[in-house]
C-alpha cells in the first residue's frame, strides 16, 4: 500500500528505552551512513520525505523482504546507494550555489515520480495552476482586512463564547480511527487543560499510544516483530504535539503561537476561508483556515523540519457538535507525507476528572 509502510516503521522501531536524550538514527538502526547525528523521529520524517518525493513505499527503495523483517532494512542495494549519492548531490548544489541555504530538495526534481521529467508538459503549462500551501510567513494584509485577533475572537464566539469555552477544562472522547487504506479501530482520547493529551488506538496487534504531557511527547507501539518501541518526539514533531493539544482548548491557541498575522482569503472545497498565520519558531508558519461564513476552524497546516526538506502536516476539522455549550469537531482528518487518518468520535464527555497517570511517559511492555 503506497506510502503506508513508513507509518508502521514509525511505531515499531526498537531502540533503547529510558535514555535521557533521544536516540540518534545511527544508534537505532544498522548501516546508517549519511543521515547520522539526527534523532530517530527526524530520520523517519526524512524517509517520509523520500517516499512522498518519489511516490514510493519503503520496500520500493529497500527490498520486498524488508516488509515485516526489520533487519532487512539495513541491507544495501543499488537504490539505497543511489539515494545516498543523491543526498550528497543535493547538499553540494545547495552549498555551492546557494551558500548552504536549502533551496533544492528531492521534491524539486522528482515531484512525486521516480524519474524526474525532462520534457515540459503542455497540459501543465496551459492548465490551471495548482494551489500551493504557503510554507513561508507572509507579509500581513492591508489594515482593512480583519486582524488575526479579530478572526480568533470570532472563532471563540462561533463555538460558544469566551465564558463557556473557558469552562471546558478537560474531556474524554471515544470513537473510531482509520488509517490510509486500513480498517477502523476503536480510539480513546483524553485531554486536559490545553497542554496534555493522550490518544490510544486499539489495534488488533495492540495499543498504539501518542502522549504529550505538557513538555515531552512520545509514540508507543504494539509489540510485533520486536519489543515495544518508545519513540520520543523532538523538534518540529514535539512542537506539533504541543499545538495539537492546544487546538482542543481554543482559548489556548493565541498563546500557543507568536507573530500572528492575517495572511489572505482563499477557498477550501468551494467555501470561502480566512487564513491567518502564527509561528512556533519564528521560521516556519502555522496556517489556520476559518470558514468566512460560520467562523469555525476548518484546517490547520504546520511544518516539521527534516534534513532534506519541510514536512507538512494538515489537520481538517468537521462535524461540529455542541458539548456542554461548546461546539467541538467530531471528525478530524490528519494528512502527512506518508499517511492519512480519520478519527470520528461517537461521544465526547466534558470536564471529567483525569488522573495524572494518563499523561505519563508510556512504560515499556
Amino acid at each position: 500500500m503506497k506510502l503506508l509502510t513508513i507509518v508502521a516503521c514509525l511505531i515499531t522501531i526498537a531502540f533503547a528505552n529510558g535514555q535521557e536524550k533521544p536516540a540518534m538514527a545511527e544508534q537505532a538502526f544498522k548501516n546508517v551512513r549519511v543521515l547520522k547525528g539526527i534523532p530517530v523521529d527526524q530520520f523517519m520524517a526524512t524517509m517520509g520525505f523520500f517516499s512522498a518525493s518519489l511516490g514510493e513505499t519503503c520496500t520500493d527503495c529497500h527490498s520486498a523482504e524488508s516488509g515485516g523483517n526489520w533487519d532487512k532494512y539495513a541491507d544495501d542495494n543499488p537504490r539505497k546507494n543511489t539515494a545516498r549519492a543523491m543526498i550528497g548531490m543535493m547538499n553540494a548544489i545547495n552549498k555551492t550555489y546557494f551558500g548552504g541555504k536549502r533551496e533544492i530538495t528531492c521534491y524539486s526534481c522528482h515531484r512525486g515520480v521516480e524519474r524526474p521529467d525532462v520534457t515540459p508538459n503542455l497540459a501543465d503549462l496551459y492548465g490551471p495552476p495548482p494551489s500551493k500551501e504557503p510554507d513561508q510567513l507572509r507579509t500581513p494584509t492591508s489594515s482593512k482586512a480583519p486582524s488575526a485577533d479579530q478572526i480568533l475572537e470570532r472563532y471563540i464566539q462561533a463555538i460558544g463564547g469566551a465564558e463557556r469555552v473557558a469552562k471546558l477544562t478537560s474531556f474524554a472522547a471515544k470513537g473510531s480511527y482509520q488509517g490510509y487504506q486500513d480498517e477502523k479501530y476503536p480510539v480513546d482520547v483524553f485531554a486536559k487543560g490545553g497542554n496534555q493529551i493522550r490518544t490510544i488506538i486499539h489495534t488488533t496487534a495492540g495499543d498504539s499510544t501518542t502522549t504529550y504531557d505538557g513538555s515531552a511527547a512520545w509514540i508507543a507501539g504494539p509489540a510485533t516483530e520486536r519489543p515495544v518501541a518508545l519513540l520520543e518526539l523532538t523538534g518540529g514533531d514535539l512542537a506539533g504535539a504541543k499545538l495539537d493539544a492546544a487546538l482542543w482548548f481554543p482559548t489556548q491557541i493565541k498563546s500557543a503561537l507568536t507573530g500572528w498575522r492575517a495572511a489572505s482569503s482563499t477557498t477550501i472545497d468551494g467555501h470561502d476561508m480566512q487564513m491567518i498565520q502564527g509561528t512556533g519558531d519564528g521560521r516556519y508558519p502555522v496556517n489556520l483556515y476559518f470558514d468566512s461564513k460560520s467562523g469555525l476552524l476548518v484546517r490547520v497546516v504546520r511544518y516539521d523540519e527534516s534534513p532534506v526538506g519541510l514536512n507538512p502536516t494538515q489537520i481538517d476539522f468537521a462535524d461540529y457538535r455542541e458539548v456542554a455549550g461548546v461546539r467541538m469537531p467530531y471528525r478530524v482528518t490528519a494528512t502527512w507525507l506518508d499517511g492519512k487518518s480519520t478519527t470520528e468520535f461517537t461521544e465526547i464527555r466534558p470536564n471529567i476528572a483525569i488522573e495524572a497517570a494518563r499523561f505519563a511517559k508510556p512504560a515499556p511492555k
